[in-house]
């Protein structure tokens, strides 16, 4: 099995990358992380990719450099971007370049409160239910289409920390579920050019 080439993009923490890159260390996961880009010099998530032996790069940000940021996963031979805590938007002209190839966390059953603060949307809207999604990104903020989905419940006691958390935690899990759907799609269909090439 070809493992699908991942490249991914962190302003902070990384906690989400973490959770990808554990899957990836899983023989049986169809994919590997090739390499991590950041526009802030000061995230934690440097140095889990470090410690993990990953290739890290920081880029020029305000304006973010997106011809580096493509030019590092074009040589890296990326297959799948996953955006994961990027707290810059990536324009049309960037995002064409990797038609249905990005792909982004966000913590709330979209299409329900898009944006920033999301989980504290969910709260001032006395909603029973929230969550996590993973979807495809395009020019216009959270509205791709959805690859997974998973539901976590608002509990009355909850404030915007406890909310996040139990989220982030489902984050993990959804975000692994959805990087090995794509990749074995990709593995599948890989399979099957060559497959019909061969027969030519």
């Amino acid at each position: 099995m070809k493992k699908v080439k991942l490249g991914i993009l962190i302003s902070g923490r990384g906690s989400n990358m973490q959770a990808l890159i554990e899957a990836c260390q899983e023989q049986s996961f169809p994919a590997e992380v090739a390499c991590v880009i950041t526009n802030n010099s000061g995230a934690a998530g440097l140095k889990i990719a470090e410690q993990a032996g990953i290739s890290a790069f920081i880029v020029k940000d305000k304006p973010l450099d997106t011809d580096k940021i493509h030019e590092i996963f074009f040589q890296h031979e990326v297959g799948l971007i996953c955006l994961a805590g990027f707290m810059r938007i990536l324009k049309a002209d960037f995002l064409s370049k990797w038609h249905n190839k990005v792909i982004n966390i966000h913590p709330s059953l979209l299409p329900s409160f898009k944006g920033l603060n999301a989980q504290e949307q969910a709260l001032k809207a006395g909603v029973k239910i929230s969550g996590c999604t993973v979807h495809y990104v395009i020019p216009e903020v959270d509205a791709g289409a959805i690859i997974t989905q998973a539901a976590v419940p608002v509990l009355s006691s909850d404030d915007i920390r406890s909310l996040s958390e139990r989220i982030l935690t489902e984050e993990h899990k959804c975000y692994v579920e959805a990087v090995k759907l794509i990749a074995e799609s990709i593995n599948l269909l890989t399979s099957n050019v060559s497959s019909n090439f061969n027969k030519k």
